[in-house]
């Protein structure tokens, strides 16, 4: 689900970087790092992912920190987020085939599991490439683009290489789920 909310980061900055006598190069350089935070940052378990600023709402009077070089800015912004809802439809692109099911990519997010057995009369084929097939042809390969509904979501911290991510078990049980088109297919 995308979604629009109003936060306030304090953003800490060298003061070298401050121009005392340009407040446009002052708040260019606290929106700069405000994204860099956020692009560091990625996601939250409350908003999901951030993805874009859409408007700069306010920058309060910057505080010295206990490091004399660095200032601390109290900014209000809104941003545009990505969170994954039970229930949701979505679109992904398959990164991975196994014989257990498929890893899908869905915008930022890379840890979607399709279920073999949420794949109904879709047959794995173990080839080179693999891939799952169905009796008419459908087919469910690497980069193709798939429709599927989500049935659940879970906010990982941290674990192994996954660092503040979501992970998804989806599903193409349904009408109007499944394969949209393959890696070599126009989109229409």
């Amino acid at each position: 689900m995308f979604s629009e909310v109003e936060l306030v980061r304090g953003v800490v900055v060298l003061a070298e970087k401050l121009d005392k006598d340009s407040l446009v190069t002052s708040r260019s350089v606290i929106t700069t790092q405000l994204l860099e935070d956020l692009l560091s940052e990625k996601a939250s378990k409350d908003h999901g992912y951030f993805l874009k600023v859409t408007a700069l709402k306010k920058i309060g009077k910057g505080q010295i920190s206990d490091d004399s070089r660095k200032m601390l800015f109290p900014v209000a912004f809104i941003c545009r987020t990505f969170i994954p809802c039970q229930g949701e439809i979505l679109e992904g692109v398959v990164r991975d085939v196994h014989n257990l099911g498929v890893f899908i990519r869905c915008g930022p997010l890379n840890y979607a599991f399709l279920s073999a057995r949420k794949m109904p009369n879709y047959n794995y084929v173990n080839e080179k490439n693999p891939f799952f097939l169905r009796d008419d042809l459908a087919k469910i390969d690497k980069e193709v683009v798939v429709r599927f509904r989500v049935l659940y979501a879970k906010w990982i911290e941290k674990s192994r290489e996954m660092r503040k991510e979501f992970v998804m078990v989806v599903s193409i049980v349904g009408d109007s789920l499944g394969p949209v088109c393959g890696p070599h297919e126009s989109d229409l």
